[in-house]
């Protein structure tokens, strides 16, 4: 496969546009709902980001990308790994980290290995009888570049990348659709989730193609899954009525915020998907000047190692 600078500015979409997303959000997390008629602007965050400055999302999905674009395989154990390392570092200062992340990374020391990693995971959820949180599906926009040649190969890394924090199946599903439709967008400039369901075992199908439908139908708003969006589910039917809804990537963006509530993740986790369908060229100048965040890095930054992910993973 050979990429064409069309390619290369999606897969460099899908992780800036996701970014952007994360930071616009901030102000707004776990605030009411917004009428279409109220302006959405970038603002000091819930947490103490600055403005510009992106969340958890983007912060967990970094590792990802660098160890991508470094060359590295995410169906290596190893790898695996070291991004946990890497993710157990950053929350000993982040401002903010999910539950479910914070008690599996709880349970580790600091350079765990895979194994370790998902026995902690698989713990909380036995401890806790669930483990179905949104923040697995927030940093998966990474995953697909690894595997844009290759879509079996990317459903299995997104349910094991996903299965590091977040046990449920429901984690695993809702990040392998939500890759494979960037993958798709990366590759085709085109929004389809609908085609992604076969490749999902065959039990799970009918529900996700239902859930689907459900965040497609005409006049689908993210304010309709605003009540529920902390869980993985209704963080991605929300996000995905916010990119089905739009004409653009900034419209795409804006609705996942009014939406309210988890509003930081939602537009992350839609950024990824719509910068895929829109380009990095969609995403403001003036948003992506701003846009900064841990670990010391910007939107170039990003853009450099998202092209570098694309590039070193197509055969």
């Amino acid at each position: 496969m050979t990429l064409t600078t069309v390619h290369l500015d999606r897969a460099v979409g899908a992780v800036v546009a996701s970014a952007a997303g994360d930071a616009l959000g901030a102000q707004y997390e776990f605030g009411p709902a917004l009428s279409d008629a109220t302006p959405v602007e970038f603002g000091r965050g819930t947490f103490g980001h600055d403005i510009g400055e992106w969340t958890d999302d983007t912060s967990m999905a970094v590792p990802i990308l660098q160890a991508l674009a470094a060359g590295d395989r995410l169906d290596d154990g190893r790898v695996l790994a070291g991004i946990v390392t890497a993710w157990i570092g950053w929350a000993a200062t982040a401002k903010d980290v999910g539950a479910q992340t914070r008690a599996v990374l709880g349970r580790l020391g600091a350079t765990p290995t895979e194994s370790e990693a998902l026995a902690a995971s698989e713990a909380v959820h036995l401890a806790a009888g669930r483990s179905g949180g949104n923040g697995s599906l927030m940093r998966t926009g990474p995953v697909a570049l690894g595997h844009l040649d290759d879509p079996a190969a990317l459903v299995a890394d997104a349910g094991r990348v996903a299965r590091l924090t977040h046990w449920e199946d429901d984690n695993a599903d809702a990040c392998a659709l939500w890759s494979l439709a960037i993958r798709h967008a990366i590759l085709t400039g085109e929004l389809d989730v609908r085609g992604q369901v076969a490749w999902l075992p065959p039990a799970r199908r009918d529900r996700w193609a239902a859930l689907i439908e459900e965040a497609m139908a005409p006049g689908a708003h993210p304010r309709d899954f605003a009540a529920e969006n902390g869980w993985v589910v209704r963080a991605f039917q929300a996000a995905l009525s916010a990119v089905a809804g739009s004409g653009s990537l900034v419209e795409a963006l804006e609705r996942a915020v009014r939406g309210g509530n988890d509003t930081d993740t939602v537009a992350a986790i839609a950024g990824s998907l719509a910068g895929a369908v829109y380009g990095a060229g969609a995403v403001p100048v003036a948003w992506s000047r701003m846009l900064h965040g841990w670990p010391g890095l910007g939107a170039d930054d990003l853009a450099h190692l998202a092209a570098l992910a694309a590039e070193r993973h197509v055969s």
